[in-house]
């Protein structure tokens, strides 16, 4: 019976509900089939609110993205971008990836993410740079300008944070190996972290040298091919 709050959780999403009402509902009628009391059932849920508290700072930092789109963070982002004849697409998301992985490895990991970072900055820069060197980009290269900034983003995050001796996954091996009785020193696995994190940014920027070679095969020979604009069709 106490299950029937997973239910009523299922039911409330299938049907497009307020997901705060729905799990706030199915918390309620939990603890009452359980037998709790109701004055009980609200401390629980004080609790888990001040033990996770720190989960609300999305709820500032979402808006404040928002707002900072609105006002055209994105458009100033690509604007900047465009005035520096040398960038390019891949070379703009190499730097990113170069400094998302240090800042890892450092065990700064808010500097970047999708969010506060490749959305409002890096991808519009990235879009501005190939626009600046195009022109017009057609929506099907932009796509993949984004994707390239979700997945440096990734990468940068995913092998620098294993240099950090802090980090989860250093941690979780660590308490792998001495359940099983096998000495390990969390240092000496994040140092062999390193080889592995350089590796990869070489191969990715590889990758994303590819990639604007790729661009410039596809939207030079369409810029070349664009007819020039006459007085008559201006008139």
């Amino acid at each position: 019976m106490v299950l029937i709050g997973v239910a009523l959780i299922i039911i409330g999403f299938a049907l497009r509900l307020n997901s705060l009402v729905v799990v706030t509902v199915a918390g309620l009628v939990t603890g009452l089939i359980a037998g709790m009391p109701i004055k009980e059932i609200i401390t629980q849920f004080g609790e888990a609110f001040t033990t996770n508290r720190y989960m609300s700072i999305l709820i500032v930092t979402l808006p404040v993205i928002g707002l900072l789109e609105r006002s055209g963070l994105q458009n100033q982002a690509g604007h900047l971008v465009s005035k520096i004849k040398a960038a390019t697409a891949g070379r703009i998301l190499t730097i990113y990836l170069l400094i998302h992985e240090i800042g890892a490895a450092l065990g700064l990991n808010s500097i970047g993410g999708h969010p506060q970072t490749v959305r409002p900055l890096i991808a519009p820069m990235a879009e501005g740079a190939a626009e600046a060197k195009y022109g017009e980009v057609p929506e099907k290269e932009k796509e993949e300008i984004r994707a390239h900034a979700a997945a440096a983003d990734n990468i940068g995050l995913f092998f620098g944070e294993d240099i950090f001796v802090a980090v989860g996954a250093i941690l979780l091996m660590k308490g792998f190996f001495d359940q099983n009785g096998i000495e390990a020193d969390p240092i000496s696995m994040a140092l062999w972290g390193i080889p592995t994190a350089i590796f990869v940014f070489i191969v990715h920027s590889i990758r994303l040298y590819f990639f604007d070679k790729k661009l410039d095969r596809k939207l030079r020979g369409k810029t070349e091919n664009t007819p020039p604009i006459s007085k008559k069709d201006v008139s």
